[in-house]
This record gives structure tokens, sequence and C-alpha cells, in this order.
């Protein structure tokens, strides 16, 4: 499936990318070889003028690029070299007024600062240079973006996995020593009939139990440097289970589902951006992430638990489906019965039933469980290995330099990934997508804005960032669209990354259903995220 997905983001990216580029080659977007008017105001000899600006009119400026933009054009420039009296070659020093075509062809010539021009004076009179602006050929913009962006996304790649080599080698050291101790299998007792039903295939004794537990707490907890070591040990250890080695299990695709829901108490990094915003509130989506996340992780159970099924007994899909019907049906309402309550503003009935929720308090409370999680982690891990008279610094060691050797080996797969996941963004994909889409987020009633980050959130975690961080700016942390954006950030998460960097860990090379698990956990988080939040907010 992945081999497929990865194909698809890499064809559509590029493809994207090559047809407007083409598209705007032939219609000229960027006046290649075409003067602009413009004007210089200096008491002084062009030359010596300090303080001047290049002027242009608004209507100059539309009707020569054929854009909006909001005033006319005032920005400081510098002559970097004079062939006559009246040719000049400039550089324009680009700012936050600056026109957005403009930065796209600075860009273009790798500079994002300043756009270089030339220019000849056409009149002179009352301190008034008429001037022409001729910018040097712009062409094959998008098709440079996805070079530069696979390049980048593949150095990220890299720096990604490198920076988890300590981490790593710290949390499977102390793994490792609790492993030997017999805590781990301990604390799997304990949870024995919560994750019998979701791991079956699973002994409850087996070590692989112990560590997905540490896994899906330190997430529930917000500790993300620690879960990813944790889980990085369970796909190692349901490995071993594993009879046919580089096809997925069904326990790790169900594990993955959980990890892809995204399940946190404390959606810490949404709400620091939205403090940053100036949020007067920027706790406020605790709950509703909570809400989003339960959503997507009972949905991604649900989706692994069919869909394993569904691929076992393929070749007998009629006996499937009718014995399966009931569960298929009951989905389908429940799903039917989600649009439903969002589209037609039925939910506002239900208010009072989430009047209870306390952000604040809740979160004072997760905060301090949070910050006590890793020191008591360690010190009663390793405390109780040499209690058991474990040599608890040998073994830490050992457990250490495997986690070193987890985190180097996954970067091939991180590159592919993220390469891949570059170019689908860089080359314009995702606005066609979006284009696409738009029709159906209006019937369930979420606001076109939102789209891109719905739709950024399954493979990027760095790229839906910036775009919850830019939707907040531009409608506010507190609107309806910036608490929806945030929620959905909390309720989600990057699923193509951890399939990437789980999978990649133990060579995997057949993922079955996991993605598809993955997506519909995603789906059902949005979902659950749009519904709350037009409950409480809209």
């Amino acid at each position: 499936m992945l081999n497929y997905v990865w194909m698809g983001l890499l064809l559509l990216g590029i493809g994207a990318a090559l047809s407007t580029d083409i598209f705007n080659q032939s219609s000229n977007k960027y006046r290649n070889d075409i003067p602009l008017s413009a004007k210089i105001i200096s008491e002084t000899p062009l030359q010596e003028s300090a303080g001047a600006t290049i002027q242009i009119s608004l209507s100059e400026f539309t009707s020569h690029y054929n854009v909006k933009h909001e005033s006319d054009i005032n920005l400081p420039f510098e002559i970097i070299s004079a062939f006559k009296d009246t040719e000049y070659h400039i550089s324009i020093k680009l700012n936050e007024a600056a026109p957005e075509i403009w930065k796209e062809m600075a860009k273009a010539a790798g500079n994002h600062n300043q756009l270089e021009a030339n220019v000849v004076v056409k009149q002179y009179a009352n301190n008034v240079y008429q001037i022409e602006l001729l910018f040097e050929s712009v062409s094959f913009v998008k098709l440079k973006e996805v070079t530069n962006s696979a390049i980048d996304y593949a150095k990220t790649a890299v720096n990604i996995a490198l920076g988890l080599i300590g981490i790593m080698a710290l949390w499977l050291g102390v793994m490792k020593v609790a492993e030997d101790a017999g805590l781990i299998r301990i604390i799997a007792r304990l949870l024995t009939p919560i994750t019998r039903r979701i791991f079956p295939d699973v002994p409850s004794d087996h070590p692989a139990m112990g560590s997905m537990i540490m896994n899906i707490s330190a997430n529930m907890l917000g500790l993300g440097n620690a879960a990813t070591p944790f889980g990085l040990k369970a796909m190692e250890e349901l490995n071993k289970l594993n009879p046919d080695k580089g096809t997925a299990t069904n326990a790790m695709v169900t594990f993955l589902a959980i990890n892809t829901a995204g399940l946190t108490l404390i959606p810490a990094t949404a709400i620091a951006v939205r403090a940053s915003s100036g949020s007067s509130d920027p706790t406020i989506i605790i709950g509703t992430s909570i809400f989003g996340a339960l959503c997507a992780t009972i949905a991604g159970i649900t989706a692994a638990k069919i869909l394993e099924k569904f691929l076992v007994k393929f070749v007998n899909f009629g006996d499937w489906i009718r014995k399966s019907l009931k569960s298929i049906l009951i989905a389908a309402v429940i799903l039917i019965s989600l649009i439903l309550l969002i589209s037609t503003g039925f939910y506002k009935n239900f208010e009072f039933l989430f009047s209870w929720l306390s952000p604040s308090a809740f979160k004072e409370f997760i905060q301090i469980v949070s910050t006590l999680a890793i020191p008591v982690i360690i010190i009663s891990f390793i405390g109780y290995g040499a209690i058991k008279k474990v040599k608890v610094y040998e073994q830490f060691v050992e457990g250490a330099k495997e986690g070193f050797n987890v985190a180097v080996r996954i970067i091939p797969y991180l590159v592919a990934m993220l390469m891949a996941i570059g170019i689908f963004r860089a080359g314009g994909a995702m606005d066609w997508l979006v284009f696409g889409l738009t029709p159906v987020t209006d019937i369930i009633g979420m606001p076109a804005e939102a789209l891109p980050m719905a739709l950024m959130r399954p493979l990027s975690g760095s790229g839906s960032l910036g775009i919850m961080a830019e939707i907040m700016a531009v409608h506010g942390p507190d609107s309806f669209i910036g608490v929806l954006v945030s929620t959905f950030f909390g309720s989600t998460e990057t699923t193509f990354y951890v399939l990437a960097v789980y999978f990649g860990a133990i060579n995997i090379k057949n993922t079955r259903h996991a993605l598809p698990a993955g997506l519909i956990a995603d789906l059902a988080g949005m979902l659950g995220a749009l519904f709350i939040v037009r409950l409480l907010f809209f």
C-alpha cells in the first residue's frame, strides 16, 4: 500500500508542478520581457540618491500582472551597477508589503529578500524619474520549488533521525533495565483485561505488551520524546512474534492505528501556538481535542479489526458481509448520524452534556502528572532493577546501543516518505485536492479555510503546524476557525510519518491495511473535532 501511495505523492506533485509551470509560461504570468512603468522621486542624481524608493501605482501594477494587490507599491532599492546615465541594474528590497508575485519571482531566482531588475530612465522632470523596470526571465517556478523542497525535506528527515539517537538511547536503556527486572511483565499483567481484547494475538506476558502500554501512556501524557522509543521497541518485540517477516501483523496494524489517532490529554504544541498568537484562553481546546482524539482512536481500532477480517476472508466476500452485516450497519449509522448532526445543527440541543468541562483545571492536573512522569519512570525503573539485582549500568548501555542502531536504521524510510510529501506539497497537488474537496466540506459545515489543515495533518507535522499558525494569524486564535484548526492538530497524528518510522525500524515492506486504518482514524478525528467545536463555539 505504501508503495502506491509513495509513487502517487511523487507523480501528483511533479505532475501538478509541471502543468502549472506550462500554463504560467504560456500565459506569461510573470510578464517576461515586458517592461513595467514606475517612478523614482529624488532631488539628487539617481546614483547618489539615498533613501529613494521605487513607486508603482496600484492600477499600473494590477493591469500589468493581472493580479490583485491592496495598495500602491513603494519599496526601497539599491543600485548594483550603472551602464549609462540612463541605464542601471538595481536590487529591490522586498518586505511584508511586497506583492506576492514578486516574492515568487525572487524565490525562483534563489533570493527571498530582494529582486533584481534592469532600469531604463525614460524621462526626468521636477525631481521625478520616469523609469521602466525589466526583470530577469522567470520560468519553471514550481519545478524549482519541488527540487528545493525535496532536498530540504531529505535534510529534515536526517536531522529528525539524528535527533532521535540520544532519546532512543536513553529510553531503550531504561526499558532494558525494566525488562530484565520483570517490571514490564508486571505492568502488562495489570492491564491484561483490556489488552487481551485489543491485541488477542500477543501473549499478555510478552515484552511487546509492556512496550505498547508504555508508548500509549507516554502519548496520552504528551511525552512524545518518550513515546517514540517505546513504540519502536514495541514494534521490534511484535516482530519477534511475526511468522512472516516483512509483512505487518494484525497486532502491529492495530497498535499503529492507536498511534495515528494521537490520543493526548494535553495538546501542548497547539496550546503553545494559540498562546503565542494572542489567545485569551489557549487551553480551551483541551476538551475538544480529547473528544476528537477519542473518536479517532475508536474508529482506528474498529477499522483495523474490520479490515483484518476483510483481508483474511477476501475470497469469501459474501460470507464476510453476511457475518459482519450487523457491525457494518452500526458503523454506517454512527457515521451518517455524526454527519447529519454536524450539517443540520441539531447538535445544539445537547450543549448541556458538555457544560461540566473545565479546561483550566484539567490542564493543571495533567501538567503536574506530565512534569513528574519522566523523572518517576526513570527512578522507579532503574530503582526496581537495582532491587532485583540487575546490573543496571551494563543493561542500560546494552539498551542504549540498540536505540542508536534503530535511530540510524530508520533514516532511509524517513527520507523517502518526507521527500515525497515535500514534492506533493510544493508541486501544488495539495491545492488541487483542496479545490476538489471543498464542495464536500461545504455540506458538513467545514470552512474551506480549514481544509488545508485537515489534509496536511496526516502528511506532515511541521507543515500542518505552519498552516495552523497562518490560519490563526489571519482569523484569530479564538475565532471558530482558529479553535477548529488547533483542535484538528490536537486530535490526530502524522499518519505517514508514524508508518514510515515504525515500519522502517523493522523493515516491514507489506503494510497491509495499516494505512487505510490510520486514514480512517484521521477522518473520524477530524469529524469529531468539527462536531464538538461547532457544538461548543459556533
